[in-house]
């Protein structure tokens, strides 16, 4: 498998204070790749910088073989990586439907916009059922998925999931991680940072673990779940 995106030796700083030193990872078409640690180790900084919202002071971003570091976040998405954000950040006051549409404005999306609409419906039978609601009004659960959805509008072919299981139920969580596991399956690569370790490294043909900034571990998901370094600071185990 050829690498689709691949970090190289990224630094990023938030004024004088580092917030990813040296990063490298690379993410093979058609794998899930997950990132992995505690909160503050540079795991939404590294999704920030790879989506153009983070410029990196030193090192690259390259996007099937082109270097898109430092490149606004329209003309990321329109290379085709998709964001699924931290916090889901629908547009509250807009229907399920006008959300989505919202999703389809990279210019290869517009003329399948119709049938992409189509299988975020069969993917998403409720938002289906409410297309015409509010989508402040949504449930926790619900909201996800419209995220989602509205990120497959825009016919990515790599989604990055930043939390996506923060603040949901158990049982909505474990809905999530089978939709990402479904959307791997049927084509997508997948970059999933997460602080669920467990469910997470479940799911990934590889992960990288981050601390301070820094890659300490990488591996198949497997060996990191039963990495006793994982294992004792991540799962209590």
């Amino acid at each position: 498998m050829s690498a689709l995106l691949d970090v190289d030796k990224v630094d990023l700083f938030y004024g004088d204070a580092q917030a990813l030193d040296g990063v490298s990872l690379e993410i093979a078409t058609g794998e899930i790749v997950a990132i992995v640690g505690a909160n503050g180790a540079g795991k939404s900084s590294l999704i920030r910088t790879i989506h153009g919202i983070e410029k990196p002071a030193r090192g690259s971003v390259r996007f099937d073989g082109t270097d898109i570091a430092g490149w606004p976040s329209f003309r990321v998405c329109e290379a085709g990586i998709g964001h699924v954000a931290e916090g889901r950040q629908v547009f509250p006051n807009l229907s399920v439907l006008e959300n989505l549409e919202m999703g389809a404005t990279p210019k290869r999306a517009r003329a399948l916009e119709k049938q992409t609409l189509e299988r975020v419906f069969a993917l998403f039978p409720r938002l289906s059922e409410r297309r015409r609601q509010a989508a402040g009004t949504l449930s926790g659960g619900e909201q996800q998925m419209l995220a989602i959805g509205r990120c497959l509008m825009g016919q990515p072919r790599l989604i990055m999931f930043d939390e996506p299981s923060l603040g949901l139920a158990p049982a909505i969580v474990q809905e999530v991680f089978r939709i990402v596991r479904r959307l791997n399956e049927e084509g997508l690569t997948i970059l999933l940072v997460e602080q669920n370790v467990m469910a997470s490294l479940k799911i990934a043909h590889r992960g990288y673990v981050l601390e301070n900034g820094r890659v300490e571990l990488s591996g198949s998901g497997h060996d990191l779940l039963n990495d006793d370094r994982v294992r004792q600071a991540y799962l209590g185990l």
